[in-house]
């Protein structure tokens, strides 16, 4: 199985694309949307054209989406609030806000204590039982 990465950024204008950032198939893709979400469906959209005009993809491909931190936050706003994440991280839910928003971008220590947090609180969901 091959894992492909598409990254999904947020521009400056607001807007959203999903690309690879390595020439991982013998054709380039380029999915672009108001929403991150729109950007995904987009960029699956042409990667389905491509192989309905005969290009092919390697035997099992996968797409993995890696996020920008504002791009994650969008995407997750109905399922994590800043709030939330504020609490999770540390991280004043004012400054996250200012990430999603395009007025600050996170600086990599940031960006790492962002993502360390929500692995450590995946690895607390994922052994969650309920009695």
């Amino acid at each position: 199985m091959k894992t492909i990465k598409v990254f999904v950024e947020r521009a400056s204008d607001g807007n959203f694309s999903a690309y690879m950032p390595e020439q991982s198939l013998s054709f380039g893709v380029i999915g672009e949307g108001k929403t991150a979400v729109d950007a995904m469906n987009d960029f699956m959209n042409v990667v389905n054209d491509y192989v309905s005009d005969g290009e092919t993809l390697p035997p099992g491909a996968e797409f993995a989406f890696c996020y920008d931190v504002p791009s994650f936050l969008a995407y997750y706003k109905n399922k994590i609030t800043l709030t939330g994440l504020g609490t999770l991280t540390g991280i004043n839910p004012k400054q996250l806000n200012h990430y999603v928003t395009g007025v600050r971008k996170p600086s990599p220590r940031t960006v790492k204590k962002i993502e360390k947090s929500l692995h450590e609180f995946g690895k607390e969901l994922s052994q969650l039982e309920f009695a």
